[in-house]
């Protein structure tokens, strides 16, 4: 499916999820596989970035037309069992921030592909409003 970040105009939200994963598998493939199926039928899910190194450390970004939309996501059932899976199991640890993007700028010097992994859902999400 193709990312609608790059057609919406802002302002949108993002939520950055930075997490570092415990070693080996343990059903996370799975469950991210899922996760990503489910975000995007959920109503103003927008898309998402992903990166994850070597050593564990990842970060992905996931844009949502609204608050509204973000709130929904983190109570959907599902993803809240997908989130006591990520603390319990998945993660050594992570963060949440949420931004309001006021403006954004694409400008791509060699292939996307190369830089970041561009996917529809967050592999997991934990959402803190305020």
């Amino acid at each position: 499916m193709r990312d609608r970040t790059s057609t919406v105009e802002p302002p949108y939200y993002a939520v950055i999820f930075t997490s570092r994963r415990t070693p080996g598998d343990q059903g996370y493939g799975k469950m991210a596989g899922r996760m990503e199926e489910l975000a995007a039928q959920q109503p103003g899910f927008l898309g998402v970035d992903s990166v994850r190194g070597a050593d564990g450390l990842g970060i992905t970004v996931s844009y949502w037309e609204n608050e509204e939309a973000i709130a929904a996501w983190k109570a959907q059932a599902e993803h809240q069992a997908a989130q006591s899976g990520g603390k319990s199991t998945w993660y050594r640890d992570y963060e949440v921030r949420i931004a309001r993007l006021t403006q954004a700028s694409i400008s791509w010097m060699t292939s996307p592909s190369t830089l970041v992994r561009r996917r529809r859902m967050p592999l997991c999400t934990k959402v803190r409003l305020s």
